[in-house]
């Protein structure tokens, strides 16, 4: 284990490029094999890119917001204090690193999107008070709890087949949470995961010749920035009293908050990534207590999601090749050609973690795979609905090594894609197992 850890921590640093020329290298490898595989021209190959290239601008507004509002809410007093708070419950590097897993586990399983930031954030203020942890680590050990998230209550997949109308209702029907997200076999998986992954990171962090110390404190979350620049009340113009008053921040606040309360009241428990945004946004808005404390604290949260809006129209691209010119469709038809009615689901998930690569957003791949999948598990006579997981699960396995959802992440802790990638790949090694085990026996 040691010997591998500092294996592929060495090559990922050594080796791994920036985020972003990991999307360029991508975008090449897609382009190569829809001309090679597929028979596509370079020229067809041109379009589907340009044509796919501004697919996912609402989705990278989406993962802006997050780590922005979720950067907004963390440097309020009142949120401050509660990480702080949680923070207490870690007092060695071993510690930390087993606390900081299982809640972003716990929080991803709730909604991804919150996960995410609720990892990062607990992360940064866990690092504070143990100041020996391997910050790098403890930020895989953040991040590896998004493995869990398609198994949990925001899975797109599950939700998507259990709501009437969606595309494959004709072939399947509506398959309900209980026999995909509540069955057996994912709950297995999910719980083998959540209590095995802390003892794994902690592990790591025992296979390491030498801590990386990276400083947690490069992610400001004092008030030092957000009170800057507050005149005196009484030399205040008018545009300076609104800018500064309570009541202004207050009134916006409770309209914001009598939406969340309309939206849980109508839609019951309804978790999706727009309703995490605001209310973040809103309690944000709130605990800042004034305009301009809130707009002090935004420009300093815009600065960290460069990566997101620049990326995020390359795996557009990405996806539009892979789709249009049937490459996604043919690496699906080869993993059906070799199963049965048993293994069918093994190996969906393992050819779901492959395109995951290049389709790295779990709706966008159910449209690609679901279509393929579905009607092969019919047809031998496999389980639909854990084939449907077997999809799910493997969106969510190869994130582990697939930049796309690290960035929110790697934005909000200050670091590069190489900084934890090495350790994610032994989570990636690992948790193979209990989701193939879970997918076969079960």
């Amino acid at each position: 284990m040691k010997t591998l850890t500092t294996f592929f921590d060495r090559m990922v640093q050594r080796y791994l490029p920036d985020a972003f020329l990991f999307a360029i290298i991508l975008t090449l490898v897609v382009f190569v094999l829809g001309i090679s595989i597929m028979g596509s021209s370079p020229v067809e190959m041109v379009q589907y890119w340009g044509d796919g290239f501004w697919d996912l601008l609402a989705f990278a507004m989406q993962m802006s917001l997050i780590v922005v509002t979720g950067y907004i809410l963390a440097s309020t007093p009142a949120v401050r204090k509660i990480l702080t708070k949680i923070s207490t419950l870690a007092n060695t590097p071993g510690q930390a690193i087993v606390l900081v897993t299982f809640i972003a586990g716990v929080a991803c399983l709730i909604n991804y999107g919150f996960g995410l930031v609720v990892g990062a954030l607990l992360a940064i203020h866990v690092a504070k008070r143990v100041p020996s942890v391997d910050y790098r680590l403890l930020m895989a050990s953040a991040y590896s709890g998004f493995l869990l998230w398609h198994g949990g209550l925001s899975g797109s997949i599950p939700l998507l087949i259990a709501t009437p109308d969606h595309f494959l209702e004709d072939t399947i029907g509506i398959i309900p949470v209980t026999e995909t997200l509540f069955s057996s076999f994912n709950i297995f998986i999910v719980i083998v995961l959540l209590v095995t992954l802390p003892l794994l990171n902690r592990f790591l962090m025992k296979s390491r010749d030498t801590i990386s110390n990276t400083d947690a404190s490069a992610w400001k979350t004092d008030d030092e920035d957000v009170d800057k620049e507050v005149p005196d009340k009484h030399s205040m113009t008018p545009a300076e009293r609104l800018e500064n008053s309570q009541i202004i921040s207050l009134l916006i606040g409770i309209m914001g908050l009598g939406f969340i309360v309309y939206h849980f009241t109508t839609n019951g428990f309804e978790l999706n990534i727009n309703i995490v945004n605001f209310i973040f946004l809103f309690l944000g808005i709130i605990f800042h207590r004034t305009p301009r404390r809130f707009l002090n604290s935004v420009t300093n949260a815009v600065k960290n999601v460069g990566g997101i809006i620049i990326q995020f129209p390359f795996y557009a691209g990405i996806m539009g090749m892979m789709v249009a010119s049937g490459l996604s469709q043919e690496m699906s038809m080869w993993f059906v050609s070799i199963s049965n009615e048993v293994t069918l689901p093994l190996w969906t998930f393992i050819s779901a973690g492959i395109v995951n690569f290049f389709v790295p957003s779990g709706g966008g791949q159910w449209a690609v795979q679901g279509p393929i999948m579905i009607p092969a598990a019919l047809e031998i006579g496999a389980d639909t609905a854990k084939t449907a997981m077997a999809v799910a699960w493997g969106d969510a396995w190869t994130n582990m090594i697939q930049p796309f959802w690290a960035l929110p992440l790697l934005a909000i802790a200050g670091l590069k894609v190489r900084d934890i990638m090495g350790f994610c790949v032994m989570i990636l090694i690992y948790s193979f197992f209990p989701i193939a085990i879970g997918l076969l026996f079960f």
